[in-house]
C-alpha cells in the first residue's frame, strides 16, 4: 500500500514515517522542512521511501502524487497559538484549504486519515466528559482551522480524523513547546514552573501511540471508516498541577507555584472520553510516567540552546 504523508518532517511525521516503513507500507513525504530539520535521515535506508520538498498548498504537486497513492495522511500544518497568530494567513491556507483541496482531487477510492485536535473541544462542561457527539467550539484559530479541515475530511465516504489528545514524547524533529514536553524540560533543567490557571485540565496522549493509532486505523480502515476518534490516556484527563506533581514524582527536587494573579492565554479546559477509539481494539502503549522518563534521557542529550550563550 501506497502512503502520501504531507508534513511527514515534523513533530509527529518525523515518528509516524519510519514508523509505516518499518510495518512494508510505501511512503512519499512532502514537506517545506521549514524548521532545516533533518527528522528524516534515518527513513532514507528504505527504497520505499520518497521524499519531496515542496509546498502543501500547490495544486500541481499534489495533483502528481496523488496518481500513484493508495493512502493520503495529511499532517501538514502550522502548530501552536504563537505561529498560527504570527501567520495567519498560512494557518489558514495551510490547516484548512490545503486538506480540502486533497479532498477535492482525491478519488472516491483514496483513502484519507488525518489527524486533527480535541482543543475543538475549547471549554468542557464541568465535569462532564467529551465525546465525539459532543459539540465542537474551538477557541482558536488553530483550532477552528482543524475543525474545517475535519469536516472535509469525514464528508468523504473514505476518511477518518483522529481527535488528538495533547501529545508528548521524544521526537526526532522536536517540539519543546507541548505542554507535558514543556513542563518536564523544565522540571529537568530549572527545577521550578509558576503555573497559570492550574486547574485547567487536558487529556495527554504519546507520540508513539499516535504512531501506533494510524497503523490500527489503516489495519481496520473499512469498520472504522467515517468517524472522528478521540485518541487520549483514559488516566490522564489531568490538570496542570495534576500533571506537575506527576513530574515530581520522578523530578523530585521539581518545585511549581500557581501564580495568584494573571491568566493563561490558552484557555481550553475540558476532560475527554476515548472509548470509541478503545472499543475499535485499539489500546495505547505509553503511560504518562512512561513518557516522562523518556523526556528526563531526551533532555540529558538534549539542550534548547540555540539562542543562549551557555
Amino acid at each position: 500500500m501506497k502512503i502520501l504523508i504531507t508534513g511527514g518532517g515534523g513533530y509527529i511525521g518525523s515518528v509516524l514515517t519510519p514508523t509505516l516503513l518499518a510495518a512494508g507500507y510505501e511512503v512519499t513525504v512532502i514537506d517545506n522542512f521549514m524548521f532545516q530539520q533533518n527528522s528524516l535521515a534515518e527513513c532514507c535506508q528504505y527504497e520505499t521511501f520518497n521524499v519531496i520538498r515542496g509546498d502543501c498548498r500547490k495544486e500541481d504537486l499534489i495533483k502528481e502524487q496523488l496518481k500513484t497513492v493508495d493512502v493520503i495522511i495529511p499532517l501538514a500544518a502550522l502548530v501552536g497559538a504563537p505561529l498560527c497568530s504570527r501567520d495567519q494567513i498560512g494557518t489558514k491556507t495551510t490547516n484548512q484549504t490545503a486538506v480540502e483541496m486533497i479532498c477535492q482531487l482525491a478519488s472516491p477510492q483514496q483513502r484519507i486519515l488525518m489527524p486533527v485536535t480535541n482543543s475543538g473541544y475549547g471549554i468542557g462542561e464541568k465535569g462532564k466528559f467529551c465525546t465525539e457527539e459532543s459539540p465542537l467550539r474551538p477557541i482558536s484559530l488553530y483550532g477552528v482551522t482543524k475543525v474545517e479541515a475535519e469536516k472535509a475530511v469525514l464528508a468523504r465516504d473514505n476518511g477518518m480524523t483522529f481527535r488528538l489528545a495533547t501529545v508528548f514524547g521524544m521526537a526526532p524533529r522536536m517540539r519543546v513547546d507541548l505542554l507535558v514536553n514543556d513542563f518536564v524540560y523544565r522540571a529537568f533543567y530549572d527545577r521550578a514552573v509558576v503555573i497559570f490557571e492550574g486547574h485547567f485540565k487536558r487529556n495527554y496522549i504519546h507520540i508513539r501511540d499516535v504512531a501506533k493509532v494510524f497503523l490500527h486505523g489503516l489495519e481496520n480502515f473499512e469498520s472504522m471508516k467515517g468517524k472522528p476518534y478521540n485518541v487520549g490516556l483514559e488516566d490522564a484527563n489531568l490538570s496542570k498541577l495534576e500533571l506537575c506533581a506527576e513530574i515530581r514524582k520522578y523530578l523530585p527536587n521539581f518545585v511549581y507555584l500557581e501564580a495568584p494573579i494573571g491568566e493563561d492565554p490558552d484557555k481550553r479546559d475540558y476532560i475527554v472520553s476515548n472509548q470509541r477509539i478503545l472499543s475499535t481494539g485499539f489500546t495505547p502503549d505509553w503511560s504518562l510516567g512512561r513518557g516522562i522518563q523518556e523526556l528526563i534521557k531526551g533532555y540529558t542529550i538534549l539542550r534548547n540552546s540555540v539562542y543562549s550563550n551557555v
